[in-house]
């Protein structure tokens, strides 16, 4: 167990939570693939393990994650749906409930291919996460 009392192991049926902090990273109806997109420094995508609901404790976390970031909303997508993209998820606390993804293809020799890569496993991604939920949504 970790900390924060959950599973090491991230099942394949659990939520994460990628927060928006950008709004360039989703529309209205749409997350987009930017959101997704892994850190350069780490070459990760920090995510937290927690669903749309319920939605004052995902904008708790969030508004916690974000630090001086605006935090707009998040994109919701099941760890299976990142495995399905041939990326892995792993727990990575503290903070609680954090997570990370990884697996994602570096190419220091060809940036415009590792780019390419990376954009189209973050638009698997994204597809699978549907509508962002948006601070401004209704509860």
């Amino acid at each position: 167990m970790l900390p924060s009392g959950l599973p090491e192991q991230i099942g394949d049926h659990e939520d994460l939570a990628r927060f928006l902090t950008q709004g360039s990273q989703y529309t209205q109806t749409v997350v987009k693939p930017s959101a997704f997109l892994p850190w350069p420094k780490d070459r990760e995508t920090s995510v937290f393990r927690h669903g749309r609901e319920p939605r004052q404790r995902l904008w708790e976390i969030g508004a916690e994650a974000a630090g001086s970031r605006a935090l707009h909303g998040a994109a919701i997508v099941r760890a299976g749906q990142v495995r399905a993209a041939q990326l892995s998820v792993e727990s990575e606390e503290p903070p609680a409930r954090h997570a990370a993804i990884r697996g994602w293809p570096w190419l220091d020799t060809d940036a415009d291919l590792q780019k390419a890569r990376q954009k189209e496993l973050a638009a698997m991604v994204a597809s699978a996460a549907g509508p962002p939920v948006l601070r401004d949504s209704p509860s």
